[in-house]
């Protein structure tokens, strides 16, 4: 397998020469190739490694946690960094760090479209890996999370578990050019509506769509303003008396979702879907006002990522996935699970696990 990948390495580099441009300049997948031949030449001990977030919340609190624990289990020295002003600061980050010498980044690109460039010219001088939100079209080495797409089919099932005879649903999600996002918004479509798979489907967020007896009245962002996420809810409330159903696709939006069902003496009267593990969102399966989430793993986006990274710097490309993918399953909390599920993240959250491949699928 070593001896495969090496050669495969070599050709994609005697390939990919032939591209490039008249000023000589290296193609970042080539660029990518190089650096990962030659650390099985020269492997680094206890390289600069860092992770990147899209935003700041809880949920790459955990993820944090992973990384970190990651490095002391590695060796590596790990840093992680949340941007809170959106892609020029993330734009930033990954520049500064490149000129501090940090070997491998692993990132959670806020619009891979419109990032495309900076992503690349990253990949031309340092390991780039993304987590949570992949940039397929970019340079990058692998991708670690989950099917976004699948994961929202399993929020879809809990949509329909809420409302068994139909009704009206509306989505909040805090943008919607980020892969993750609309990946999960259409697979919860799908599901309600009972679709064929179909993960390059993509619908107008602000076009009311019926089929059968459910209707998803629109998708709402808020671009992480939590004011304007409450208010979303609030908004959609207000504006249509039959809402059974809301569904928030990022960690807090569940959360504020709750805030605004209380305002409004709502709380029961409808349901609410959420992602990920928010301490509110738990609270809320607990006591019958959520009626489940989806959640990732965090904490092993955080662990797997520095481990895959430093493993390259080690000189074993093998860490590497064929596919360039390993999928990170997504669970449903229910009333059924909530209880052992809160506690292994505390426990996680302890810094007394370490990350954990059991059920990780590498493809």
């Amino acid at each position: 397998m070593r001896r495969t990948l090496l050669g495969t390495l070599a050709v994609s580099l005697i390939t990919l020469a032939s591209f490039g441009g008249a000023n000589n300049a290296v193609p970042p997948k080539q660029r990518q190739a190089e650096l990962v031949l030659g650390y099985t030449k020269n492997p680094i001990v206890k390289p600069k490694l860092a992770f990147v977030t899209n935003g700041v919340a809880d949920f790459w609190v955990i993820a944090q946690r992973g990384a970190e624990q990651a490095g002391v289990d590695s060796g590596a020295i790990v840093t992680v960094h949340m941007p809170a002003e959106g892609i020029a600061d993330q734009k930033r980050i990954m520049e500064d760090l490149v000129a501090q010498g940090v070997k491998g980044i692993a990132v959670s690109p806020i619009d891979p479209a419109n990032e495309l460039e900076i992503l690349d010219q990253i990949a031309g001088r340092t390991l780039l890996i993304t987590q949570d939100s992949d940039a397929p079209a970019s340079a990058r080495l692998a991708y670690i999370g989950l099917d976004n797409y699948d994961a929202g089919r399993m929020a879809g099932k809990l949509v329909k578990e809420a409302l068994p005879s139909g009704g009206e649903i509306a989505i909040f999600v805090g943008r919607l050019e980020q892969d993750n996002a609309f990946r999960r918004r259409q697979g919860v479509m799908d599901e309600i509506f009972d679709r064929a798979r179909d993960d390059t489907r993509i619908e107008n967020p602000n076009t009311p769509i019926t089929i059968g007896k459910y209707t998803v009245l629109k998708t709402l962002t808020d671009q992480f303003d939590r004011t304007k996420a409450k208010a979303n809810v609030e908004d959609m409330m207000s504006a249509n008396p039959n809402l059974g159903c809301v569904v928030g696709l990022f960690a807090y939006n569940p959360v504020l979702a709750l805030e605004a069902l209380k305002s409004g003496g709502k709380i029961g009267k409808i349901k609410v879907v959420g992602f990920d593990e928010a301490p509110e969102t738990l609270a809320g399966i607990r006591d019958g006002s959520v009626q489940g989430t989806v959640v990732q793993d965090p904490y092993n986006y955080g662990y797997r990522s520095i481990q895959m990274l430093n493993a390259v710097c080690l000189g074993k490309p093998d860490a590497l996935p064929k596919s360039g993918f390993i999928d990170i399953p997504a669970v449903t909390v229910t009333p059924a699970n909530v209880d052992a599920f809160e506690a292994d993240l505390k426990k996680k959250l302890a810094g007394n696990a370490s990350g954990n491949s059991a059920g990780d699928t590498a493809k």
